[in-house]
């Protein structure tokens, strides 16, 4: 009988310190998850910080890889009319530095591809890869902070192509003005006094001139969703046969790793770069001198679709 109760009394002593344990243990636990919620919370509270602080903001995502593609008109390279499979490379990239009295935005597009060409305009096509796709450029655009809002602004901006007709055309735009920015991801240049320059080995077709330079660009992140446009206009003063626009709209969205699927599609109208290719396409001899107001100002387009990579 004693044996009996002293092994029940060992049994329950052991079963209350065991409860009394795991009890501990719980409340352990519990303190140390508060603690982890704690630091996260800290954590989040200074990443936060670093993200609105007032400093250089770099970033850039791409498109890499085997695509297929459809051109219109699109002037400004060799071959202006086509359809395609191809391997190319997109990257959208920024340098963006904010400071409590002034900004200094930088920005970079570039489109280069090489395919096998389908080529509308001709009957044999060559079977060696050559460059098709060719859009480049840079923007660099400083301003003095007014309010929160507005700022006085200059702005340069460089357009040309790299793989064709490097620089021939190029385009650049120097030009004072004022900046808006009525959100955070929305940026609209406005600069009425503003000097288009035009590099081309064809002055009498191309012509630089004075006039007013207007870029409405937006760059936001949604999640995995990596979202730019930019649109950018020059208005010439001499005549409406000078002015351009360029409006180019890029989608990247990741699936697995940085992997995932990129999307471009690019809309541009040029008076002078369509009478350019109205004289490269013009029979010899020339029947009909191809002129501003006998030539088709078409519009020039260009998609891309294929995999892509958030660099």
């Amino acid at each position: 009988m004693k044996k009996f109760l002293l092994t029940f009394l060992t049994i329950l002593t052991f079963s209350i310190g065991a409860a009394q344990t795991i009890d501990d243990l719980k409340a352990e636990k519990a303190e140390k998850n508060d603690s982890i919620a704690a630091i996260k919370s800290r954590v989040d509270a200074l990443q936060k910080q670093i993200d609105t602080y007032p400093g250089w903001k770099i970033g850039a995502f791409g498109t890499l890889g085997a695509n297929i593609s459809s051109f219109n008109n699109w002037y400004s390279q060799g071959v202006p009319n086509n359809s395609s499979g191809n391997i190319g490379v997109t990257v959208n990239a920024f340098a963006n530095l904010d400071r409590d009295t002034f900004f200094w935005k930088n920005s970079g597009n570039a489109n280069l591809q090489w395919v096998k060409l389908d080529n509308k305009d001709i009957e044999t096509d060559s079977e060696d890869f050559e460059g098709t796709t060719d859009v480049f450029t840079l923007t660099s655009l400083y301003g003095y902070k007014l309010s929160d809002k507005w700022a006085v602004s200059a702005l340069g901006e460089y357009r040309t192509s790299l793989i064709n007709n490097f620089n021939d055309p190029g385009y650049l735009d120097l030009g004072v003005g004022a900046t808006w920015t009525p959100l955070e991801n929305l940026v609209v240049v406005i600069h009425p006094l503003n000097y288009n320059f035009v590099f081309t080995s064809t002055d009498n077709i191309y012509e630089s001139s004075a006039g007013a330079k207007i870029v409405a660009d937006y760059t936001r992140k949604f999640g995995k969703l990596n979202l730019k446009s930019n649109f950018s206009t020059f208005q010439s003063y001499k005549s409406s046969d000078y002015s351009n626009f360029t409006w180019i709209n890029s989608l990247g969205y990741t699936l697995w790793k940085g992997i995932g699927l990129g999307f471009e599609f690019g809309l541009r109208g040029n008076h002078q770069e369509s009478l350019a290719n109205a004289f490269a396409q013009a029979p010899d001899p020339i029947v009909v001198t191809p002129t501003f107001d006998n030539t088709e100002n078409d519009l020039q387009t260009y998609w891309l679709f294929g995999l892509n990579y958030a660099f």
